[in-house]
């Protein structure tokens, strides 16, 4: 399954782009696990001091947030998913 990174956690991540070796039947918190493995200036920028998820930033399964409209974390994977991660968005 393929991550597509945003901004400042692409540059942590070393690309735009990266594959993670998870699959239908695994959870959107298992990719997101085997994206940070190995990673830890994007596991520290994405995860806070108790592990859990940073507020501002968003994960997003197939173009929708996964805290307002899925299962967050729980939300379990079907074939051909995108997941996409994203920092905070600020505009004027």
């Amino acid at each position: 399954m393929e991550w597509k990174l945003f901004a400042d956690l692409a540059e942590r991540a070393g690309d735009r782009h990266v594959d993670v070796d998870v699959g239908a039947g695994d959870t959107v918190g298992d990719a997101l696990e085997a994206l940070l493995d190995g990673r830890d200036d994007l596991r520290e920028r994405v995860l806070d001091e108790d592990g859990k998820l940073r507020s501002q930033i968003n994960v997003l399964r197939n173009g929708k947030e996964i805290h307002s409209q899925q299962s967050g974390l729980e939300t379990t994977l079907e074939d051909g998913d995108e997941l996409a991660l994203f920092p905070p968005v600020s505009g004027g």
